[in-house]
């Protein structure tokens, strides 16, 4: 690790909001990766159904389609007080699940799940907005990539905790231990200190509000770029994602195989997120976003190649580069919005980065029951290069945006 990425990483954690933020992000997200994996075990013993499971995670997901609505309420009221609120609501409604012992009471659970994604967002709206206030600007982008490292991690090691606390007590129990690490989430956000005014009545509807965040996006000329990519990168990760069994099984292994490419894919985003903070200083967002793109369309490419050692370094090169361009789009997005349009900003850049990844995913599975897996793998990572041509065609602007002051737009 470099020195420049020591005292960034010093400097983040010796700032007292920022220290508490990823506390709170590294304390929730093991519950919420635990429940992710619990959650489709749970309905699978109860029902013996497959489509059902995965019905677990549609149900969590969905309500990002309604991101840019979702979003508004986190510019509708101050958002501390709108984060606290939603870690005890979602506290309290996890509880509900220890009724759930029989699959007539399954509506129960994914009525909760569902609440659970809904409320996610706003929660993420809101926090992105408050951050970008609490945390120093000029450490927004090693905040960012630090956040990326600890989500990273806890998806590594939550999900093997979820699934031993699953085995061991119950689908409840896990429920329960979400549930704790939203109230000790709840007690650091109420710990941080930040100054919110009481935000003014808005002067049109609900609807037009809605509006403005999109319209906001579509009409800068250094997020939209970014967005797109963001965007464009996650269809691509959609269906690089749908071959990944495929391509486990060209090398000859059995299914089980994924843990150690996915665990080597994780090491990779770790090491992505612990460096980014530097390397957006250094070449800026577009180029930053490009570098990663790029890294990362090529890994996916050279996956065509049926060998072990290939594959294990292409892992570890997408974790790598797949989360450049989402840290540097929604770094930029914080720093570039005014914070009046922030929460509804950032819930809409949400939505139009990560539903993409749906279409891929749908896309893929369709493809790879068609056409040879090492042919589909190298088109997907020569289309994908094309992603980064929009992005390098003005980097030169995207330093001098880097270097100026954390943004004019955004006073907080």
């Amino acid at each position: 690790m470099t020195t420049t990425t020591t005292w960034a990483l010093v400097h983040v954690l010796r700032d007292r909001n920022s220290a508490l933020y990823l506390a709170g992000v590294v304390v929730s997200g093991f519950g919420t990766s635990a429940l992710w994996l619990a959650s489709g075990v749970w309905v699978k013993d109860l029902t013996g159904s497959d489509g059902l499971a995965a019905l677990c995670m549609l149900a969590m997901w969905a309500p990002t389609l309604a991101g840019p609505l979702l979003g508004t309420l986190a510019d509708r009221t101050r958002r501390k007080p709108l984060l606290i609120g939603a870690n005890l609501l979602l506290a309290a409604l996890l509880l509900t699940l220890f009724t759930v012992d029989s699959p007539a009471r399954l509506w129960l659970l994914f009525a909760v799940l569902f609440v659970y994604g809904a409320a996610g967002v706003v929660h993420d709206a809101a926090e992105s907005a408050l951050v970008a206030g609490a945390v120093p600007a000029s450490l927004l982008g090693d905040f960012n990539g630090l956040r990326m490292t600890a989500t990273e991690g806890m998806k590594l090691l939550a999900p093997l905790a979820g699934a031993g606390v699953y085995a061991a007590y119950g689908g409840a129990s896990v429920a329960l231990l979400d549930a704790v690490t939203f109230v000790i989430a709840t007690g650091l956000y109420a710990c941080l200190r930040v100054r919110e005014s009481t935000p003014e009545p808005p002067g049109s509807g609900w609807r037009a509000q809605t509006a403005e965040g999109a319209r906001y996006l579509w009409t800068h000329p250094r997020l939209r770029p970014l967005v797109l990519a963001g965007g464009t990168t996650m269809l691509f990760a959609g269906l690089n994602g749908a071959l990944f069994y495929a391509v486990i099984d060209g090398l000859g292994h059995d299914p089980a195989y994924a843990g150690v490419l996915y665990a080597v894919q994780g090491a990779g985003s770790v090491a992505s997120g612990l460096l980014s903070g530097p390397a957006l200083r250094r070449l800026g967002e577009r180029r930053f976003a490009a570098y990663g793109i790029a890294l990362t369309a090529t890994a996916a490419g050279l996956r065509a190649i049926p060998s072990d050692p290939v594959a294990l370094v292409c892992s570890a090169a997408i974790g790598a580069g797949l989360p450049c361009v989402l840290v540097a789009a929604f770094t930029a997005v914080q720093r570039e919005t005014p914070d009046a349009l922030l929460g509804r900003t950032a819930a809409t850049a949400g939505t139009l980065v990560f539903t993409p990844n749906v279409i891929g995913l749908a896309s893929g599975a369709a493809l790879v029951e068609l056409l040879d897996v090492r042919l589909l793998s190298a088109a997907v990572g020569v289309a994908w290069l094309v992603a980064t041509l929009p992005l390098l065609q003005r980097a030169a602007s995207a330093s001098r945006t880097a270097t100026k002051s954390p943004s004019d737009a955004n006073p907080a």
